[in-house]
């Protein structure tokens, strides 16, 4: 195989993700050490997150044309990519917490639902609470008032029912 036709692969690779990928993120993980760059890629895998390392020129390439096209901005230095299927900020709250302990580790910058941000923006995106917890919460709030009506009817049914209000 020709190296074009190689590089052309990891081309094609980059965009049939980032087709299906609800965002994007580019991470400067220079200085990570093998331990933490592991662990790291581990909490990404099990949250559904693809994470790899390509290089500039074929990011380049892969987002020409797509809504992932402002990344080309960040195509500097040694980038890392972090690709959600999912939940579109699972990867910047993840990496956020590992910053904590890893402090060489640095947002670049990204596409989260079709719009672009730089890495203050990521920063605060990261801490957006899951689509789950905020669906969770939704509901809980829908809960209250219905069990809070639930126990006066119930109130006002024993009322009806105890002797005092038979006499």
């Amino acid at each position: 195989m020709a190296k074009t036709e190689q590089k052309q692969v990891v081309v094609n690779e980059i965009r049939e993700k980032l087709e299906r990928a609800t965002s994007a993120l580019l991470v400067d993980a220079r200085g990570l050490t093998v331990a933490q760059d592991t662990d790291l890629r581990k909490q990404l895998r099990d949250a559904g997150v693809d994470y790899k390392v390509y290089k500039n020129t074929m990011m380049n390439f892969a987002v020409e044309g797509t809504q992932y096209e402002s990344l080309k901005d960040y195509f500097s230095g040694p980038s890392t990519l972090a690709i959600c299927y999912e939940d579109p900020t699972v990867a910047a709250s993840i990496i956020k917490k590992f910053m904590k302990d890893a402090k060489v580790l640095e947002f670049k910058g990204g596409v989260i639902d079709g719009t672009p941000y730089d890495a203050k923006g990521l920063t605060v995106i990261a801490d957006i609470p899951s689509r789950d917890v905020l669906l969770g919460r939704l509901l809980g709030s829908f809960q209250a008032p219905m069990a809070s009506f639930a126990r006066v009817i119930k109130a006002i049914a024993e009322k009806d029912e105890s002797p005092a209000a038979e006499a």
